[in-house]
């Protein structure tokens, strides 16, 4: 922390479980991490551990597949430049926002017993605006690159889905090579809810923590 205070770097590069051995065990980002994510305000570059040998070999060779993900993409513009510029040329970068269906589902239930509401009609209704939001960004961010004639290709991943497995999945299927995600939570000390499980289980490819 020290050594933060007096450098004020944009970006930390680190491994996971850094100076400890639960590297072994798929449990932690380690003490080390979990406190620079927190208390400073850089980015953090998170590698595979080097000892560990858990790493996909496409994730160690190059950086043309990323994807930037966040249950709140609308107008994350910070998330969204951070990804473009950690793509390399001719790369993608898919921008991918998952509405948490198990959530939908609560509130639907709960519509569902006021009498006065269509029940059917609120949930097309209301599935259609969470999900155009987000895909009225993405576009906007496709139409801006094309115009700055950037050389990376950006796609669009919107859906309804369980968060940690349909974001697993995704990562699997496409081949992630780096992952950019939020992690400061400004109401809380902790990591963000969502960052910090998707964080410790996906230990094969590189993380971008902002």
């Amino acid at each position: 922390m020290d050594h933060v205070e007096r450098i004020k770097p944009d970006l930390i590069y680190n491994y996971r479980n850094l100076h400890s051995k639960a590297w072994k065990y798929p449990h932690s980002l380690g003490e080390h991490l979990d406190v620079l994510i927190q208390k400073t305000d850089s980015a953090i570059f998170i590698l595979p551990h080097p000892e560990a040998g858990y790493a996909m070999e496409h994730s160690m060779q190059d950086c043309d597949v990323v994807m930037a993900l966040t249950d709140h993409l609308s107008n994350d513009h910070v998330l969204v430049n951070y990804a473009v510029r950690f793509t390399q040329d001719k790369g993608i970068l898919h921008l991918s926002h998952i509405e948490d269906i198990d959530t939908f589902d609560h509130y639907m239930d709960a519509i569902s017993k006021i009498q006065t509401i269509n029940t059917d009609d609120a949930k097309e209704k209301l599935q259609k605006e969470l999900l155009k939001q987000p895909e009225n960004y993405i576009s906007t961010v496709i139409e801006t690159l094309k115009n700055e004639k950037s050389a990376i290709e950006v796609k669009s991943d919107v859906s309804f889905g369980h968060h940690l497995t349909e974001f697993r999945n995704q990562i699997n299927n496409l081949k992630v090579d780096l992952l950019v995600m939020n992690a400061k939570d400004h109401q809380q000390m902790a990591m963000h809810g969502q960052a910090y499980p998707l964080a410790v289980e996906l230990r094969q490819i590189a993380l971008l923590m902002i």
